[in-house]
């Protein structure tokens, strides 16, 4: 009998889809539990859960990836299409669709040829957003009060840093320790840097007035960190100047074209911090001394002008020779003018005299009694002639006042107001009827109004006296009370009220 015969009835045990499925899902994780694997990043997808995959390919095959959500944060770096890398993970499958795929957990770059190819990358999309432009560098501060340092506190580049300092000009500095190389190099930085910037100026802990980025030299994979992106962006954003000592002077990252300025070595960005202390010293004693001779020179340039001034200058008394003879010719002029002004002064008062005689008044007034006289005798007969024509009109006027002429006027004006008067009649009876008739429609809605049509549908109004009671407890504290029905009034004694 054939051992593969494959008719039915034989010995061949049955399988159910998920028995295949799950069998193959423990021997891929069986046999190939750990892998590490080099290959080209394809698509890339950050999915809405929070869970990335992408595809990992050479030249014949592809291989399906995935890092879930809790797992993206622990990655060095995130794959980028083109990127090569090495990948490592757990080797899974899926029952429910018979794929197999690479858990990964563990990312890096595949040889500096794919860590510059990066680079170059980041460098042309942060240059195309402007990034690097020199508008946008920050002047560093000539004296900066507070220097912040984001460096480790291992290895001599912070000792460096504090003896130049010191050196030159002591300064206060703060410093913010973190990574500089490994996973947690890019996180650090970017928050150190962010750190600085959320402090408050002039607060307990105050904000730097400049900061230094710094680290050692080392491979393109030690200085990695600062390549990234995040350090990249928040170097940029800084509101602090910023100085990038990161490397050697042949050590080139990405912090040092975002950065305002970059030194070759971190003891070359002390030095561009702050200027040295003796020079400046040096340089006021320096200008005290041109200040001084200047000012001296300015003193004696003045004195020899006024000396000059002073010979040019005519004496005083030669100054008032001239006002002193105008004073002295003056004052002999003087008391014959004041003789001839009194003469002319006293000439004219004569004359003025003269015409204020007895006779010369007597005349005058003599004339002006004639013009009275005359004008007197005018207005004598302008009366006589005015009474005369108001004499005329009266008997004019009575004269259209006759008894005869004046009943004829009184028939025609009886004569019309008989016409008019049952004219009268009717609009004085139609406007009384209509007023009477609003006054009656007023009365209707006074009572409607009034509180005694309340009292007639069963109300009534409690008083004490002339006061209303409308409350409980002013009814308890009442003397007396009496109330008032629709039909007339009671006491509390049962009289009753008209």
């Amino acid at each position: 009998m054939d051992l593969f015969d494959d008719t039915p009835g034989d010995n061949t045990p049955e399988f159910s889809v998920s028995e295949i499925a799950g069998t193959v899902k423990k021997l891929i994780e069986a046999e190939l539990g750990w892998v590490r694997v080099r290959g080209e990043v394809g698509r890339v997808v950050l999915a809405r859960s929070g869970h990335m995959y992408f595809d990992l390919k050479d030249d014949k095959s592809v291989l399906s990836c995935m890092t879930w959500k809790g797992q993206v944060a622990g990655l060095a770096m995130h794959p980028e299409e083109g990127m090569e890398v090495i990948v490592e993970g757990k080797m899974t499958a899926s029952g429910f669709q018979s794929k197999f795929g690479l858990n990964a957990q563990r990312i890096a770059i595949a040889g500096e040829g794919a860590l510059m190819a990066m680079l170059e990358k980041r460098k042309k999309k942060l240059g195309a957003e402007g990034l690097f432009d020199e508008s946008a560098k920050r002047p560093l501060p000539y004296l900066p009060e507070i220097i912040g340092v984001v460096t480790s506190l291992q290895g001599a580049v912070i000792r460096d840093i504090l003896h130049r300092l010191r050196d030159r000009f002591p300064r206060k500095v703060l410093i913010w320790p973190v990574a500089v190389q490994g996973e947690a190099c890019a996180p650090e930085v970017t928050r150190a840097i962010q750190g600085f910037n959320a402090l408050t100026p002039g607060g307990a802990l105050p904000r730097p007035d400049l900061l230094i980025v710094a680290r050692g030299g080392g491979s393109i994979e030690d200085l990695w960190g600062f390549n990234e992106e995040n350090v990249a962006r928040a170097a940029a954003a800084s509101a602090i100047p910023l100085i990038s000592a990161v490397g050697h002077e042949t050590d080139t990252t990405l912090i040092d074209f975002v950065s305002d300025k970059r030194a070759p070595t971190p003891t070359a960005a002390a030095e561009m911090a702050v200027p040295v202390r003796l020079d400046l010293i040096a340089g006021l004693d320096a200008w005290e001394a041109r200040l001084s001779r200047a000012v001296s020179r300015g003193i004696e340039d003045r004195r020899q002008k006024h000396a000059a001034l002073v010979r040019v200058l005519p004496r005083a008394d030669a100054l008032l020779a001239d006002p002193n003879q105008r004073f002295d010719r003056i004052a002999e002029l003087l008391p014959r003018a004041l003789k001839q002004m009194t003469q002319a002064k006293g000439s004219a008062l004569m004359q003025t005299v003269t015409g204020l005689r007895p006779g010369v008044l007597r005349a005058r007034i003599d004339r002006e009694g004639e013009r009275i006289s005359d004008r007197h005798a005018r207005l004598s007969i302008g009366l006589k002639r005015s009474v005369e024509r108001k004499r005329q009109e009266l008997e004019g006027t009575a004269a259209r006042l006759r008894p005869g002429r004046l009943g004829d006027e009184t028939r025609r004006q009886r004569d019309a107001l008989s016409r008019l008067s049952p004219r009268l009649d009717a609009v004085f009876t139609t406007r009384l009827k209509g007023l009477s008739d609003r006054l009656a429609a007023l009365e209707r809605t006074r009572m409607t109004l009034g509180y005694q049509a309340t009292l007639a549908r069963g109300f009534a109004v409690v008083r004490e006296g002339d006061t209303l009671i409308t409350g409980a407890k002013a009814a308890e504290n009442a003397t007396s009370i009496e109330i008032e029905f629709a039909d007339g009034r009671v006491s509390l004694d049962g009289k009753k009220g008209a």
